[in-house]
């Protein structure tokens, strides 16, 4: 593998390393949202059986808080099964069981306890909202309908079941709206969470798919290259040897001219083949500000392309790609850039690369300093005439180049 590819599939690497971690925080952020509102509601309504206990105390009431706690902490761990997405079905016959069995029993038993009307129904509307999540459309808006079905059931039956005790009214009185309101927000905020979780998921997918395509590219432009290079010596290497074969019996010299004319262009097609995986053979400006763009863009951060004009000359051009190409490798390894804004302009008797990032690693400088690719750039851009300064610049990293117009390069050349 070529340095090139051990380049670009490292810092694919990276890239998706990164993304991953802030799809997990992501998730870490959803969940907990959604853990906060389940544990909430399922404490509002352990409290609310709380206080109908001490109006009108019940062994089943008794029985139906203790449940309610346990249907609680059921519930709070059913939500990471949510990660799945709507549609991902349901866990299987253990967890499922634990979410509905605890909160049915409530459901049972406030139904012959006084002051608890409408408020025994919710955590088994909870537990049919989290299972909502999980199904399929249709059976998902099946589960919410015979919610909202047990939930008015149960306020029917327990009045009709249960004689109301002096001073129930005020509990149920300063619960029922409460309760109601806090049902009605269950399945918005279960579905709207789990979907906007999704959302994450379908754009990490698109941005692995855009950055594995802009690899892929960059591969096959390679390919393509080493295609060019060695499909025409090789082939005329064949020619030329199946030549110098049919000459032998016939003319010795010609065909030991045709021998010598083979092993030149042997010498020819490796020489070009070395200067193509070392970065000597010339590299497009307008291919590689194409290429930072998309890269950058797929890894998630937005590049402003800011282009007045683009030099005539090929070894200026050449220089500013391959800066172009080292300074967007950099960001991708070194910051958590999500802007970053690449300039070209015709300065005085010269022209400017200006690549600028925000998010840079406090020790960006240092790193990049040290690494061997900035580093050799700054030696082949000195020896063309021009310059290379990399620095912090507030919150924000910037690179500047600057090549003469008519790049010149020195007569001890650089080995990059």
């Amino acid at each position: 593998m070529s340095d090139r590819d051990r380049c670009h599939w490292s810092t694919l690497g990276d890239v998706t390393v990164d993304h991953h971690r802030n799809v997990r925080t992501t998730w870490l952020y959803t969940l907990g949202s959604i853990v906060a509102f389940v544990g909430f509601f399922s404490g509002f309504i352990a409290l609310m059986m709380l206080a109908a206990l001490a109006v009108a105390p019940t062994a089943a009431l008794s029985v139906a808080i203790v449940l309610q706690l346990v249907a609680g902490v059921v519930q709070i761990r059913f939500c990471w099964y949510l990660r799945g997405g709507r549609g991902a079905g349901m866990p299987g016959l253990g967890p499922t069981l634990a979410l509905f069995l605890p909160a049915a029993a409530v459901w049972v038993l406030t139904l012959f306890a006084p002051g608890v009307a409408l408020v025994g129904a919710a955590s088994l509307w909870v537990a049919l909202c989290l299972a909502a999540c999980l199904v399929g459309r249709r059976r998902r808006w099946e589960l919410i309908a015979l919610g909202a079905i047990l939930l008015v059931g149960h306020t029917v039956l327990a009045e009709r079941i249960t004689p109301p005790v002096p001073g129930e009214s005020l509990v149920e009185a300063g619960t029922a709206w409460a309760t109601v309101i806090y049902a009605a927000f269950v399945p918005f905020m279960l579905l709207t969470s789990v979907w906007f979780w999704e959302v994450v998921l379908e754009l990490d997918r698109h941005r692995r798919t855009a950055a594995a395509l802009a690899v892929t590219r960059e591969r096959l432009r390679f390919a393509s290259d080493l295609h060019d290079i060695q499909g025409h010596h090789l082939q005329v290497i064949s020619l030329k040897a199946e030549l110098a074969e049919r000459l032998l019996p016939v003319d010795v010299e010609a065909a030991r001219a045709q021998l010598r004319d083979v092993r030149t262009i042997a010498h020819e097609a490796l020489a070009e083949t070395r200067s193509l995986v070392a970065g000597y053979r010339q590299v497009s400006l307008d291919d590689e500000l194409y290429n930072a763009r998309e890269v950058l863009g797929a890894s998630g951060a937005r590049c402003t392309l800011r282009v007045e004009a683009l030099p005539d000359e090929d070894a200026t051009r050449s220089a500013l790609a391959l800066t172009v190409r080292e300074a967007t490798t950099n960001i991708l390894r070194h910051s958590e850039a999500t802007e970053v804004e690449i300039t070209v302009v015709a300065a005085v008797g010269g022209w400017t690369l200006t690549i600028a990032n925000d998010a840079a690693a406090p020790a960006a400088t240092d790193s990049v300093d040290a690494g061997s690719g900035i580093a050799g750039l700054r030696e082949r851009l000195v020896a063309l005439g021009g310059s290379l300064d990399a620095a912090h610049e507030g919150d924000r990293f910037v690179l500047r180049a600057m090549v003469p117009a008519v790049a010149r390069p020195s007569t001890s050349g650089v080995r990059a």
